[in-house]
């Protein structure tokens, strides 16, 4: 997907700009409330009209103020899942699902209704009404609905706000299957950083009515840390672990991880707070401690009484965060040869 924008809109009081060209698969839209991010999202679906500038999809122009060109929300053919699922409350599950699929064109029906239900887990509630669904089987339906529409991009809007953190988990796998699965293009819309890094791959930084910065989500994530109170989580992707003891072991690139939590899947996500991987010159004779990693230093960074520390750690890279004194006493600089230790338990598994 190729998205180019140049737009301004005022509402009221409030004067929105966005100005960038992008190209990737799963894109972020990033920022507090109140910045802008649904005003850029309701520009793109055709829901609210610039008051000038240009929007382009690939080869497709949405809008255009100078040539005339406003293209119709059902002619950008751009589903938009809403914070709220906005299910129609009368149809069961099934229904909704049929809904826009019924009301595409057979040339551009490219995704079977079996193949989503399978994959959104739908199938024991195709016959139930939607208000007897749980928040998250209702954000389930409303993203196949959307897909089935077969859109050439889907509009996310702040889709997990409404969930608590354990309901926000269990759909997300489900998301990232559906994208994966039908490499269909995402802007992703939310003010959680964690959220962005598990959906997207770049992201644009909205603040005050205007798009400030575009970059990597990774970026988005390191620069987030130099920020007050704000700390690094490193998320690790793990496969499926073999037992060791009451212990489970991982392998992470060309390193094996101990942790106390059994997974299931063949892909799983863990994170690891920066604060908890403990340093030491060499191989430490004793400790509590499962995992001790030979590492490498690849970079430091100061931030007032902290210190981000970049590992290379195999092939895989680790973020650790000390205080000042710590980097002295392990005269830590780029290339030092130091031991990561971490114990078993302070994996979390997120997905």
């Amino acid at each position: 997907m190729r998205l180019t924008v140049s737009v301004q809109k005022k509402l009221g009081q409030f004067q929105f700009a966005a100005d960038f060209d992008l190209t990737g698969r799963r894109v972020g839209l990033f920022g507090p409330s109140g910045s802008g991010k649904s005003t850029l999202m309701h520009l793109l679906a055709g829901l609210l009209r610039p008051d000038r500038g240009s929007i382009r999809l690939d080869d497709t122009v949405l809008f255009d103020s100078a040539r005339g060109i406003d293209l119709a929300p059902e002619q950008r053919r751009v589903g938009v899942v809403f914070q709220h699922s906005l299910l129609f409350p009368h149809l069961s599950v099934r229904r909704n699902l049929l809904y826009g699929w019924r009301r595409t064109p057979e040339a551009e029906r490219r995704i079977d209704p079996e193949a989503i239900i399978e994959v959104l887990h739908l199938g024991h509630l195709l016959d139930r009404g939607v208000n007897l669904l749980s928040g998250g089987e209702r954000q389930r339906v409303a993203l196949g609905r959307t897909i089935l529409t077969c859109p050439r991009l889907i509009l996310m809007d702040e889709p997990l706000s409404g969930l608590d953190e354990e309901l926000k988990l269990q759909i997300m796998p489900y998301l990232n299957t559906v994208f994966s699965r039908f490499a269909m293009p995402l802007v992703f819309i939310s003010h959680s950083l964690l959220e962005m890094r598990l959906m997207t791959e770049q992201v644009l930084v909205v603040a005050e009515g205007q798009v400030t910065h575009q970059m990597a989500t990774e970026e988005l994530a390191q620069s987030a840390w130099a920020t007050p109170r704000q700390g690094y989580v490193n998320l690790l992707r793990l496969g499926r672990p073999e037992e060791q003891g009451d212990l489970w072991r991982y392998q992470w690139g060309d390193v094996q991880l101990v942790l106390t939590e059994q997974a299931e899947n063949n892909e799983n996500i863990f994170e690891l707070d920066a604060r908890e991987i403990l340093l030491f010159k060499r191989h430490p004779e004793a400790t509590s401690a499962r995992n001790l990693l030979p590492c490498t230093v690849r970079q430091l960074l100061r931030v007032g009484n902290r210190v981000r520390v970049e590992l290379q750690c195999g092939t895989e890279t680790l973020i650790a965060q000390i205080v000042p004194e710590a980097m002295r006493e392990l005269e830590l600089a780029a290339g030092r040869a130091v031991v990561a230790v971490i114990k078993a338990s302070a994996f979390r598994r997120l997905l």
